[in-house]
């Protein structure tokens, strides 16, 4: 056979790969699109039943995640190194948009958190579920790993600027989530485990002032959750109800569309952020498990993503939207089945919204830009 000359076959092998098809060309990812899309078949048909078979709200519910989904391939097409540059102003903008609620914002439900644009009214707390692990990513990523103390407390200023003026509103569950983006993004950059047990240690110390820096209703649904039976019928009613109709469900569920306690109004905010406990009980714990799997194979995508990107910002960035999504399932289950007090944190692409779901869903094009942009390496 005739021999290829060796200067044809080394620039035969330095080509990258090029990978073909629509999906590609959009810079889609298969694996994690196809998790996404049936968790949010999923979450419509658990809402028709939550919300007592209302296509108002399933049709809303549809054009949100239309919305989601296109905004999602839309910054899949941003090339990593533009949202990089784009970082410190995006989080800029989302501090003077936060300044803004506190000074003209809308009220409701005993909170000013929402701008009203004509156009669209939304919640700007959303965006530093996003906005905060990339200023923390390009704020680290120049530098030595694990970064040096005094880059630390200044992306710590960073992190505790937005989650002050978002628990102002008042927004704890928001607070809490923004938070643990930031930590997150911290911890994906190296920090020693001593560090880590000293802030923790130094938190659990303050715990005592801010219990006394809490709203009073914050500080009721502590003591809720530590006893919920002491109040059955105020404070402690949706959680009594929430387990009730988890624990009912048993292994295999009702079925779904006859689940009693949602059905027959026992159950509160049964679309939103206790639409588990409607899983629960319709489908038991066989479906529950089947939810979980769905998830985890959702997170363990997008750790996968983080562990093959080649730089500082897009490790640090993917992993941190990673394990916030792990963070929106663990406060929401942990909330619904009496194991965290109750903050409002709705179960992701699951639970009946707006701001939060398109913001998810942004995180998820993120991901998708860091996979398919990579200079794909010769073997």
């Amino acid at each position: 056979m005739r021999e290829m000359p060796r200067s044809a076959l080394s620039f035969q092998e330095s080509q990258p790969a090029r990978p073909l098809g629509l999906l590609a060309w959009l810079h889609i990812d298969l694996p994690l699109l196809t998790g996404l899309l049936l968790l949010a078949f999923l979450g419509l048909a658990v809402l028709y039943s939550a919300g007592d078979q209302q296509m108002v709200l399933l049709n809303k519910q549809m054009i949100r995640l239309g919305v989601g989904f296109a905004a999602m391939i839309l910054i899949a097409q941003l090339h990593p190194q533009h949202l990089r540059r784009w970082s410190p102003w995006i989080y800029l903008l989302g501090i003077l948009m936060l300044m803004a609620v506190i000074l003209v914002g809308e009220q409701g439900k005993g909170a000013q958190r929402w701008l009203d644009l004509g156009i669209v009214r939304f919640q700007p707390s959303e965006m530093f579920k996003l906005s905060l692990p990339m200023v923390i990513a390009w704020f680290l990523a120049d530098h030595r790993l694990p970064p040096q103390l005094s880059r630390l407390l200044a992306a710590g200023l960073l992190t505790l600027l937005p989650v002050l003026l978002i628990a102002k509103q008042p927004d704890l569950g928001t607070a809490i989530l923004v938070g643990a983006a930031g930590a997150i993004a911290l911890f994906l950059a190296g920090i020693s485990w001593y560090l880590i047990a000293a802030v923790g240690l130094s938190l659990a110390a303050l715990g005592p002032a801010a219990w006394y820096l809490m709203h009073e209703y914050q500080r009721q649904r502590v003591l809720t959750f530590l006893n919920p039976e002491s109040d059955p019928l105020g404070t402690g009613y949706h959680i009594i109800q929430s387990k009730i109709a988890i624990g009912s469900g048993g292994v295999g569920g009702k079925g779904w569309l006859n689940g009693t306690q949602s059905h027959l109004e026992f159950l509160p905010e049964r679309h939103t952020d206790f639409i588990f406990a409607v899983i629960s009980e319709e489908f038991g714990l066989v479906g529950v498990l089947a939810l979980l799997c769905l998830y985890f194979f959702i997170i363990l995508r997008g750790l996968y993503i983080a562990s093959q990107a080649q730089d500082t910002f897009s490790r640090i960035l993917a992993g941190a939207l990673s394990l916030v999504f792990f963070v929106y399932l663990f406060v929401n289950t942990g909330m619904v089945t009496g194991l965290l007090p109750v903050v409002g944190v709705p179960l992701p692409l699951i639970s009946y919204g707006g701001t939060s779901l398109v913001t998810i869903l942004i995180s998820f094009g993120i991901l998708m830009s860091i996979h398919t942009h990579r200079k794909l390496l010769p073997t």
